[in-house]
This record gives C-alpha cells, sequence and structure tokens, in this order.
C-alpha cells in the first residue's frame, strides 16, 4: 500500500462514492477503482462492499481508513518539516576545504557569517588533506567540499555529485629571494628542471606540476623533500637549498619572508577550485548562502593580481 491508496480509501469513507471521490481528487473513477483494487490486493479482508449503486467501506476498510489518515497526516508533517529545513536560513552547515583554502577563507567565511547571527548560516568547518580523486567521497560527510583538480586531469564525476566552479589558480615556482632565477619574470620548465625540489606526495597539485616538468624535459627531478603543508614548503623554500611549487592566491599566508613567486610556462600549471556536494544538499538555503560567500570571498582573492 502507499499514500495515495491510503487517501482514496479515506475520501472514499468521507464522500461515500466513487465519483464523490474522483471529483474530489480530480482524477477518474477508473483510476478511484485501480487505486482502491490494488490496496486490497495487499490485505487479507475485504475493504469495501457494494450497498446499492455505492460502494462503502467495511468495518476493516474504516479502521485502515483511520490508520491511513493518521498516516497521511504524518507525511503532511514530515514534508513541512523538510520544507523547513530546506528553508531555514540559518540551518547548519558542514564545510570541509583542503589546507591552503581552509587558511585561506575559513577566518573571512566566519567575518562574514558570524556565530550566533540571526538568519546566518551555523557554520561547521575542517579540514581534509586528501588527493584529488578522494574528494567526491567527502561529500557524504559534509554539506559542501572545496576541492581542486588540475585543470588538465579528470572531471569530477558529476553522475556522482554537483559541481560549482569557484576559481582557477595557478601554481608558481617559489624561490629564495637571492636565487639567481628570481630576477626572471617568468620561468620556463627548463630554466627549473635540474634544480632540488621540495614537492608534495603523488596525487595533489605541485606533484603532479613536477612530473609535468620531467615530461617536457626528459630530466628526471631531484626531489629533496615531500611535504603537503605549504607553510613548511614555503619556510623551506626561504631557507634555501631547494625550490618548490605554491598556489598564487591560496597560500599567500603561508609566504614566508624571503621568497618570491615566479609564473611557470610551457606546462599545465593551473588547478581548479571548485565546490562539490550531493545535489540534495544544495536544495537547502543555508547550503547556497555559504556556497555564495565563498565564491565571493574566493574571487576577491585573486583580484589584487587579475588588476
Amino acid at each position: 500500500m502507499d499514500i495515495r491508496q491510503l487517501r482514496v480509501l479515506r475520501e472514499l469513507g468521507d464522500l461515500g462514492s466513487v465519483r464523490a471521490v474522483a471529483d474530489a481528487m480530480l482524477i477518474t473513477p477508473s483510476a478511484v477503482s485501480q487505486q482502491l483494487a490494488l490496496l486490497q490486493r495487499s490485505v487479507d479482508v475485504p475493504l469495501t462492499r457494494r450497498e446499492g449503486r455505492n460502494l462503502v467501506l467495511t468495518d476493516a476498510g474504516r479502521v485502515l481508513a483511520d490508520a491511513g489518515a493518521s498516516v497521511i497526516r504524518a507525511m503532511a508533517d514530515a514534508r513541512a518539516a523538510i520544507g523547513a529545513f530546506h528553508d531555514d536560513p540559518a540551518g547548519t552547515v558542514a564545510l570541509s576545504a583542503f589546507h591552503s583554502a581552509g587558511h585561506a577563507v575559513f577566518s573571512r567565511l566566519v567575518d562574514r557569517l558570524p556565530p550566533g547571527t540571526d538568519g546566518v548560516p551555523h557554520l561547521r568547518l575542517s579540514d581534509e588533506d586528501v588527493s584529488q580523486q578522494e574528494f567526491p567521497a567527502l561529500t557524504a560527510r559534509y554539506d559542501l567540499v572545496l576541492a581542486h583538480r588540475m585543470a588538465n586531469g579528470p572531471a569530477w564525476p558529476q553522475d556522482r555529485v554537483s559541481v560549482l566552479p569557484m576559481i582557477e589558480e595557478a601554481l608558481d615556482v617559489a624561490l629564495p629571494a637571492e636565487h639567481p632565477l628570481a630576477a626572471r619574470d617568468a620561468l620556463l620548465p627548463a630554466d627549473v628542471a635540474d634544480e632540488p625540489w621540495v614537492t608534495s606526495r603523488a596525487g595533489y597539485s605541485p606533484a603532479d606540476v613536477l612530473a609535468a616538468v620531467v615530461a617536457v624535459t626528459g630530466r628526471p627531478a631531484q626531489v629533496v623533500h615531500r611535504i603537503n603543508d605549504y607553510s613548511a614548503v614555503a619556510a623551506l623554500v626561504a631557507a634555501g637549498g631547494v625550490i618548490g611549487l605554491l598556489p598564487r592566491y591560496t597560500a599567500r599566508q603561508a609566504l614566508a619572508p624571503g621568497l618570491v613567486l615566479r609564473p611557470l610556462r610551457g606546462v599545465a600549471a593551473v588547478r581548479t577550485i571548485d565546490v562539490l556536494a550531493r545535489p540534495e544538499a544544495l536544495r537547502r538555503r543555508s547550503v547556497m548562502t555559504v556556497a555564495d560567500t565563498l565564491r565571493d570571498i574566493l574571487s576577491e582573492l585573486t583580484a589584487p593580481r587579475a588588476s
């Protein structure tokens, strides 16, 4: 039995005829009869009987109609509750971000959506240091997932997650200010191929860009350190002895004194930053408020360089 069948039975008990039920529900009498027949198949006792030309409820039918009325009311309450949940501007929103994005946006997000303010989403923030292919799975635990992938890499699985594009971000070569290459406006793969490197573990953007440098030059990379934390990478580069790759915008807070960034030309060194979510999460007003605020913050991060 389903809710539509129970409603037909309830209306028959209240209105007294198939024609009256059809008129009330804006369906045909044959559709009413079909729903009643389907419902009858699911129970072992007769639910209706003929009384003259009319079809009326048996005692068992009245019991089920009363129970069905309770189910219909409960479903109406459930729909109202989910509607309130979707429309609540102050609903709780769980957001995860990769580390450099968390550094760049979390404090700004809280500043724009202050805790305890009426009509403002209630934030639950987490950082997740995962490889690119692991971001979609995080949507099972978070309403919004701030994720990155190389612009020329595999697309997000849009049959599983919804994608809200945010910004594109280049990975620049990080150099000590006194390094000879720091005097150049931009660098080519051949300029950096033989340098000692600090880079990320495999599956993360810096390692992907360094792999592209190796592919273009045909020379193996001299990897000294593998570190994912951009603050540690910046500090090591500034101390001398290695060069690295840092995101142009989201790693600004990690930049150490004595360190400079230079664009890398000739290889794919751009990643996209997107928000991933399950489609049902994006129906919530509070979730979309956070997503829109994230887009504003990330757009502002790119503005100084863009201008």
